[in-house]
């Protein structure tokens, strides 16, 4: 009996040796959306990266996403889920799953996380954003140079130094251009609300804006700025066949080469943890075309600004830079950190308003 079973093993193994190879598990991936995929903006984004990805690897990678999450219980949650459903890399793609994210890591180790926007960093934790303050500092170029009122309106989600930065940038940029510019600034609290986001625009347009920059996520803003007659930048994402005569441009946020290199890295074994900060230099942020209608010098201005930020031969945060009570924070000549930017909670000098705590 046992030298027979032996012979049936013997026999099983040389079958299986001459049948194909079986296909190796596809490498699992996850990725937790704070909007709907559909948003047209930072989580469209986010899953056009997804789909790059499963196009670059094909089957060997299988990967699963989860919508509409909210900042906070629920997110540690899905995370959880998706760590104990044996993903091995999982990317949770906003400011507020941070905690969420740190939490979950140190109950899953063997699983590689890579949190957007945060700053809390471990052996299985990675950090990554787009700089997206340099696309603002043009933006605030292009409202100065196209805005006949001078007020220039900035719908705001949630009042984090991601934020907060860019609105900076934004003033900034403003003040290259002209001195009298006003930043009107509605906080609507929300990453993605169409209601909110229009009724923000309306508000401002009543109050004499002509230019809109956005910090939220739908088309809303860009669809009553058509409506109106005025201008508007887009939020992550092309927005232009939502507004073609009030699409300015848009400042983009290209993911899916990040996705594919760390995927990569993940898959050979060559992962490390890190803060990386993509931008206009390593094509992670782009402008979209620049609408016809704006003159070509302006065009060609906002795209040499755009041009020197890429080579870095300029950088929006140089100093001299004073806060709202004129005290210079940034000397001359001096360039703000990736530590100083990171943890921004004061507004710049001509930002009216306070900060909302």
């Amino acid at each position: 009996m046992f030298s027979r079973r032996i012979l049936l093993q013997a026999a099983t193994l040389a079958a299986f040796a001459a049948s194909p190879a079986l296909a190796e598990d596809p490498f699992k991936i996850g990725f937790v959306y704070v909007g709907p995929v559909g948003d047209h903006g930072w989580t469209y984004q986010h899953d056009q990266g997804r789909l790059a990805l499963e196009e670059h690897f094909g089957d060997k990678v299988e990967t699963t996403y989860v919508e509409n999450v909210s900042e906070g219980p629920d997110a540690e949650r899905v995370i959880r889920q998706l760590a104990s459903s044996g993903n091995d890399l999982i990317f949770t793609t906003s400011f507020g799953f941070m905690n969420a994210t740190d939490k979950v890591a140190r109950q899953f180790p063997q699983v590689k996380f890579e949190h957007a926007t945060g700053y809390k960093q471990r052996d299985n934790v990675a950090n990554y954003l787009t700089t997206t303050y340099q696309g603002r500092y043009i933006s605030g170029f292009l409202a100065g140079k196209l805005s006949k009122s001078g007020k220039v309106g900035y719908i705001a989600s949630f009042p984090i130094p991601e934020v907060v930065r860019d609105i900076n940038a934004v003033q900034l940029g403003l003040q290259s251009v002209r001195d009298d510019a006003e930043l009107v600034i509605i906080w609507v609290n929300s990453w993605y609300d169409p209601a909110k986001e229009g009724d923000a625009a309306r508000v401002m347009i009543n109050q004499g804006v002509d230019f809109i920059i956005q910090h939220t996520d739908s088309p809303a803003a860009m669809q009553v700025a058509e409506e109106k007659g005025i201008w508007a930048v887009g939020q992550a994402s092309d927005m232009s066949r939502f507004g073609p005569d009030a699409h300015v441009t848009a400042v983009i946020d290209d993911w899916a080469p990040y996705y594919i290199k760390r995927t990569q890295e993940a898959m050979d074994g060559t992962w490390k943890p890190h803060d990386h900060w993509g931008g206009m230099q390593d094509g992670m942020l782009k402008l979209s075309p620049i609408n016809e209608k704006v003159s070509a010098d302006v065009a060609a201005e906002a795209l040499g600004i755009a041009s020197s930020i890429a080579d870095d031969s300029f950088h929006p945060f140089t100093g001299p830079i004073a806060n709202q009570a004129g005290e210079i924070v940034i000397p001359e000549g001096e360039r703000m950190s990736h530590e100083q930017l990171a943890g921004m909670n004061w507004y710049v000098e001509g930002v009216k308003g306070e900060l909302p705590q």
